[in-house]
């Protein structure tokens, strides 16, 4: 598996689990080799700094992220940064996350959080040598619709991003 998309809400109705879905299509659809993780699938402990390590979700997810050229994050954005869930997944998995490339695709209320993923990205960065796709997807509830989404620019977004992703190789 080369591309690996994480959809990290834990809300049942998600709308960054639905661009996780898209992006996941638009790998595929180009003949990349792709995986899908809900991760409501792997109820992860809380990053303790000790045990929490040893979880059986953890070993399963730190595989697949290293397993992965590309791994793109779909995350919600609450109160202006990416949601607990993801920080906590990275906090847990961090070594598996060094040299990939990182891609996010952002689901929020409004306009005004669009720089809330630059946290996560610059540890990312930072932290494990990855390099993060630079234009990433924002979209708000405004781009959904019962369950779909519904906005002709986010969706050609989700493409482009799908296609930038794979184009890319970290050297």
């Amino acid at each position: 598996m080369e591309y690996l998309v994480l959809a990290t809400s834990l809300r049942t109705d998600s709308h960054s689990r639905i661009l996780a879905r898209h992006v996941t299509e638009a790998y595929a659809q180009r003949g990349g080799q792709v995986a899908f993780v809900d991760l409501r699938n792997y109820p992860l402990p809380l990053c303790d700094g000790g045990p929490a390590y040893d979880d059986p979700g953890v070993a399963a997810l730190s595989a697949l992220i290293a397993e992965a050229r590309v791994v793109t994050l779909a995350v919600p954005i609450y109160n202006y940064d990416v949601n607990a869930a993801a920080k906590n997944l990275v906090e847990l998995t961090g070594p598996a996350w060094a040299g990939k490339i990182v891609a996010f695709l952002c689901a929020a209320g409004g306009q005004r959080s669009y720089m809330s993923v630059l946290g996560l990205a610059n540890s990312l960065m930072l932290d494990f040598r990855a390099v993060i796709v630079p234009r990433f997807v924002y979209a708000t509830k405004a781009d959904f619709q019962d369950g779909q989404l519904i906005s002709p620019e986010i969706a050609a977004r989700v493409d482009e991003l799908a296609e930038t992703s794979m184009r890319l190789r970290y050297v």
